[in-house]
């Protein structure tokens, strides 16, 4: 493990415990969460090693580097990612001034399915995901080493859906990604809430947290902190409305509940319903320019 003595995102040096919690998912092991007493940012802290992190996902149960349906909750995932695929598509298409021709990176693209749409689509779209045992290796579209990518290559849009809370190097791959946008370009980033109704309820046995693989827990509060010092404006916020079912129902299932799958359910709409007032999602996507 590695104990930081700095914010991530900003370098404060005062932190609050936050709570503390196992990762539910995979080993059991206990974890702590704090939380930044300058700008906000949650973080997991002390934490695995860089080196160390790649065995908290070899599990084919990770069904986000998975092609695999092996129960009901993985079931409702493959059959939301299909529909949410879309759905991505349309709102980044919407806001862009010109939607064709567009150079596209996916940083952490997972399977591939978004690249391989929007290809589909006629963008010239790529990704990068460095697990090269969760993508088909046929897939000349994705790529696990950045440095096969060329040097002057940027982009019109880069995307990445539920993975910067798992990135090491928080501002190097930042300041990496904006150094690879065009000056007009989208950054777009998707992201667990944990000031959301369905967080808040299920505390230290939020799917959302899943410790250790999420190494920061970002509030709109922290992504606001995030642009400032990046130079970049948040455009829109757009709910992922899906997110709250499937996190319920895990968060259920790591409460060891009966009739885990139907409570997940009733808490994921209410969750919505609540954010409906707040603006406090389960995730959130946000759309970010220069």
């Amino acid at each position: 493990m590695e104990e930081l003595a700095h914010c991530p995102l900003c370098h404060a040096t005062t932190f609050e415990l936050k709570f503390e919690s196992r990762d539910y998912f995979l080993t059991k092991e206990q974890f702590r969460v704090v939380t930044c007493s300058n700008c906000s940012l949650s973080f997991t802290n002390p934490r695995p090693k860089t080196t160390e992190l790649g065995k908290y996902y070899k599990s084919d149960k990770y069904i986000s580097h998975s092609n695999k349906a092996n129960n009901l909750t993985n079931l409702l995932y493959k059959f939301v990612r299909h529909l949410t695929i879309w759905q991505k598509y349309k709102l980044i298409k919407s806001s862009l001034k010109n939607p064709f021709n567009i150079d596209h990176l996916d940083y952490g693209c997972g399977t591939g399915h978004f690249i391989n749409y929007t290809t589909q689509k006629g963008w010239n779209s790529i990704g990068y995901e460095p697990d090269n045992t969760s993508y088909n290796h046929h897939n000349h579209l994705i790529f696990n080493d950045l440095n096969e990518i060329p040097e002057d290559q940027t982009f019109d849009v880069i995307t990445l859906f539920h993975v910067l809370e798992h990135v090491a190097e928080l501002n190097e791959t930042l300041h990496l990604l904006l150094s690879k946008l065009k000056p007009s370009g989208t950054l777009l980033l998707a992201l667990p809430n944990h000031k959301s109704a369905d967080a808040v309820h299920y505390a230290e046995y939020w799917a959302g947290y899943d410790l250790p693989r999420h190494l920061y827990h970002f509030s709109q509060e922290s992504i606001s902190q995030l642009s400032i010092k990046y130079g970049i404006k948040i455009e829109r916020k757009v709910p992922m409305l899906f997110d709250s079912f499937y996190v319920s129902i895990l968060s259920e299932k790591y409460r060891n509940s009966s009739f885990a799958f139907v409570k997940g359910i009733l808490n994921g709409m209410r969750s919505n319903l609540k954010a409906r007032r707040d603006m406090q999602y389960s995730s959130l996507i946000y759309l970010l320019k220069r």
